[in-house]
C-alpha cells in the first residue's frame, strides 16, 4: 500500500516533493484506514507538497475504498499469490492506476522483475530509436517488457532514469557527454539543430 500511494503522489512532481508529501501524509494519518475515512480536504492538505492535491486526495481515497470493498481490508498481500500479468491487471483495475504506477508497485513494493517506464526512460527510448518517436509511454513500457534481460528490470530502470536526469535531459541534453551518442539517431540527426550541450 505504501508503494501504491507513494507512486500516485509521485505523478507529475519531483521525487523530493512526493517524498515530503508521503511523510506528511503518514505523520498525519498513521493507518490507511484513517486516510480512507478522513475528510478529503484533510488528506489534500497533508499531501499538498506533491502538487495536484485536490486530484490526488480523492483518487487515493477512491482506490482505498475499492480495495477495501473487494478484499475486505486495506492490503495488497493477495498480489503475492498472483503471477505478474494477473497482478498488473488487478492494479490496472484500480481507477487512476496506469501501467507505470502498477509496474512501480510490483518492482519496488514486491521485488518483481517488471520494468516501469517513466518520462526519462520514455524520452531515452524514443531518442535512441528503440521505439517509435510517436510511441506513448504505455507502448514503450509494453515493448521494453519483451527486451529487458531476466533479472535486469531494477538496475536498468534506475540507470536509465539517472542517465535521463543527468545527460539525456528533456531540455538541453548533454549529447557531447553521452556514452550512447555514437549509436543514438537523435544525437546524430537532430542534435545539430537542437542546441545540445
Amino acid at each position: 500500500m505504501d508503494e501504491l500511494v507513494g507512486t500516485i503522489l509521485s505523478q507529475n512532481t519531483t521525487d523530493v516533493n512526493s517524498s515530503r508529501a508521503f511523510r506528511s501524509l503518514r505523520s498525519r494519518f498513521w493507518r490507511w484506514e484513517d486516510v480512507l475515512v478522513a475528510p478529503t480536504s484533510e488528506v489534500a492538505r497533508a499531501i499538498w507538497l506533491a502538487g495536484l492535491a485536490n486530484t490526488k486526495a480523492p483518487r487515493i481515497q477512491a482506490i482505498l475504498r475499492q480495495i477495501k470493498a473487494e478484499r475486505g481490508r486495506l492490503s495488497l498481500a493477495h498480489l503475492r499469490r498472483m503471477n505478474n500479468a494477473a497482478a498488473m491487471n488487478y492494479l490496472l483495475s484500480l481507477h487512476g492506476v496506469g501501467p507505470k504506477t502498477a509496474a512501480c508497485v510490483l518492482l519496488f513494493g514486491m521485488g518483481r522483475d517488471i520494468f516501469p517506464v517513466d518520462t526519462h526512460i520514455h524520452r531515452l527510448c524514443r531518442r535512441l530509436g528503440i521505439v517509435s518517436p510517436f510511441a506513448s509511454a504505455e507502448q514503450t513500457q509494453e515493448q521494453m517488457a519483451g527486451v529487458i534481460p531476466k533479472g535486469g528490470a531494477l538496475s536498468l530502470h534506475i540507470n536509465l532514469i539517472r542517465h535521463g536526469r543527468r545527460i539525456c535531459r528533456a531540455q538541453r541534453p548533454r549529447c557531447a557527454a553521452c556514452v550512447l551518442a555514437s549509436i543514438c539517431p537523435w544525437a546524430r540527426d537532430i542534435r545539430p539543430a537542437s542546441g545540445c550541450d
